[in-house]
């Protein structure tokens, strides 16, 4: 579990980070001497304007120093999510920066392991793969068969049951989550 210090230092990376980019003004990359924030772990880093999903982009797997993945993936979030354009500073000041840190992901044999609202999702089959934060459950009102469904549908690109076929791999995952 991260203190509310280190969530405010990994929150405030995260908005420095993204203006600096958008102002086109170098940062200084050095990462905080917080050992807890050096540690490697998966993130996302969600940017809303107005309630809505402005941004959202992530490592699944700790590849990268916790500090670090969320510089990283703010400026991801902010110019390289395909399903927007990338955000303007003026917009700044309208965007609320969410993140969260992931645990390693486990892979689970029944979907019956699954808690909506507690766990994120992960679907594989071949080179296909698709993830749901653990959020999206609450942010949607799904059930746990829809959430699945659109999870394959419109995350993996697989039919809406493939979650129910033995060749899809599932696996979970929790993420503790905050935001500005």
């Amino acid at each position: 579990m991260l203190t509310d210090s280190q969530k405010k230092v990994l929150l405030r990376i995260a908005r420095e980070t993204i203006e600096a980019h958008l102002c086109g003004k170098k940062l200084v990359m050095s990462g905080p001497e917080d050992p807890v924030l050096q540690e490697k772990r998966g993130v996302f880093v969600t940017l809303k304007r107005k309630g809505r999903l402005r941004g959202c982009i992530g490592y699944i797997e700790p590849v990268k120093p916790l500090a670090k993945a969320v510089r990283e993936m703010a400026v991801h979030s902010a110019t390289g999510d395909p399903r927007f354009s990338p955000v303007e500073p003026a917009e700044m000041k309208e965007i609320i920066i969410e993140i969260s840190a992931l645990t390693v992901p486990e892979k689970i044999s029944d979907t019956r392991e699954i808690t909506l609202g507690r766990d994120g999702v992960i679907v594989k089959r071949g080179m296909s793969q698709g993830v749901f934060l653990p959020q999206v459950a609450e942010e949607t009102g799904w059930t746990k068969e829809e959430f699945m469904d659109n999870l394959c549908l419109h995350k993996a690109g697989l039919p809406a049951r493939a979650w129910k076929e033995k060749e899809t791999e599932i696996f979970t995952f929790q993420a503790e989550v905050f935001s500005e």
